[in-house]
Order: structure tokens, then sequence, then C-alpha cells
């Protein structure tokens, strides 16, 4: 992954940017040399035709991307459309990342960590290293080195 060549990342929506959707890109945003591209569009609600139109659009958000991201919460307050955009993503054999409840208040659903490839905690180079290693196979073994003061 490089600025030449991002990441396309879709982040599971319900056509509007709640508070889970944007932290997701706060995360992101927050570390340094992680480049991306959000293939989401949740703005782009269609507003005639009832369930087909909105499936269509999300199909064509997640077939441009390389994982999707599922915030947990979102699964909780529409599980069908949830649901549609996880079987797209696997019939594109895409990569599952699901990141728990902000808090961890949500419980996770069985059907949930049965379908994703890893679930994490909401932590931005966990969320990012982990979007690395499923979308590209990237090594993000890394060691933290703590200085002590010896005075």
């Amino acid at each position: 992954m490089s600025e030449k060549d991002p990441i396309r990342v879709f982040v599971s929506h319900l056509f509007e940017a709640d508070i889970d959707y944007l932290r997701v890109f706060e995360y992101m945003e927050s570390r340094g040399r992680f480049f991306y591209i959000n293939t989401a569009r949740p703005d782009d609600i269609p507003t005639e035709g009832g369930q087909d139109p909105m499936k269509a659009a999300l199909l064509e958000q997640i077939q441009a991307a390389e994982i999707l991201v599922l915030p947990v919460v979102t699964f909780e307050r529409n599980p069908d459309l949830v649901r549609y955009q996880m079987d797209a993503a696997q019939a594109k054999k895409m990569p599952i990342l699901a990141v728990r409840s902000f808090g961890g208040t949500v419980a996770i659903p069985k059907e949930v960590l049965d379908r994703c490839d890893d679930l994490v905690e909401w932590n931005d180079r966990v969320i990012t290293d982990a979007i690395r290693r499923l979308a590209r196979n990237e090594d993000t073994a890394k060691w933290e080195v703590i200085e002590f003061d010896p005075d």
C-alpha cells in the first residue's frame, strides 16, 4: 500500500453517515502513511423504487472495494441490509472486518462473528493493521518501543 496504490475500503452504512461510520474514517485518518480510498457513498440514497435500487447502489460501492469494514452496531440497526452487504462482499471473496461497538456495549451477533474474517476494538493502529493484513496480506507486525528515562 502506498499513496499511489491506496487500499479501497467500503465501510458498511445504511445510507447515512452515522457516528460509527464517521469514526472509522477518523481512526484511519489519524494513522500516518495509511492511504485509502473510500468507495462507500452513504449520501447517494436512491429516492425511488424501495430496496432494489438501494441494493444496486450498495453492490456498486462494494464491487469497487477490497475490504468491507463493518461497525457492529450497523448490523443491529438493519440486519437485512447489512446481511446483503456481507453477502455481496463474500460473493467477491472480499474480507470483512468487524469493529466492536464503541465502548463494547452491544453484543456481537453469532452471524457476524461467523462471517467476519476478524473482529477488532476501536483502536486506530489495530483497525489499520487489520485492514492492511486482510486486504493486502501485508505483514503488520510491529514492535512498540518504550523509552525509559533513567533519571
